[in-house]
Parts: C-alpha cells; structure tokens; sequence
C-alpha cells in the first residue's frame, strides 16, 4: 500500500556560465543537488561537471516523484526554444537563482 504523504520534489534547469548549455534534473532537496552539481567527486565526470552547469535558472515543486519525473522526461525532450521560453516566463533575466534556494 502506498503511503499518501506531501513531500518536496523539484525538476530544475542548471545552466553554464554562458547560458549556452542547459540541464534538467529531478531531486528531492534542490539546495543539497545545487551543492553536488557544484563540487561533484572528483573522479565523476558528469554533464553538470563536463559542462560546467552549476547555475539554477528554473525550477518547479511537486508534491509527489511519479509527476516530477513525468515533466522531468517531457522538459527534457523538448527543443532548446522550447525551454528557452520556459525559464523566460519564469525568470526572464535568466538571473542565476542558486542563492535564492534555502
């Protein structure tokens, strides 16, 4: 049986310095995957640390993993103009925002 329980869950767009490389994710604690993405181990070589996408430009909050993961998938198979026009409606400076998450 599946407990019913609200809990936090964030899909999120990181980007490089250049804004010219974007990222999408799915976790449970935005600020503690800000962190990884950051400093990841140094034998990792991932596409954050490859490409240097450390910067947060877009996020969302769910309350459940299944709905997260569904838009994860869909953000992700969409063309860059297409999330291009997604984080423009949410922050259309695209100003980095990893301090603004607690």
């Amino acid at each position: 049986m599946k407990t019913l329980a609200t809990h936090n869950y964030y899909v999120y767009i990181l980007t490089n310095k250049t804004k010219t490389v974007l990222y999408t994710g799915v976790t449970n604690n935005l600020k503690n995957r800000l962190y990884w993405h950051q400093n990841p181990e140094s034998s990792e070589k991932t596409f954050t640390s490859k490409y240097k996408c450390f910067y947060l430009l877009y996020f969302e909050h769910f309350d459940d993993i299944d709905t997260a993961i569904i838009r994860e998938k869909q953000i992700k198979g969409w063309t860059r103009s297409k999330k291009d026009n997604l984080i423009n409606e949410f922050n259309p400076s695209w100003k980095f925002l990893n301090e603004e998450i607690e």
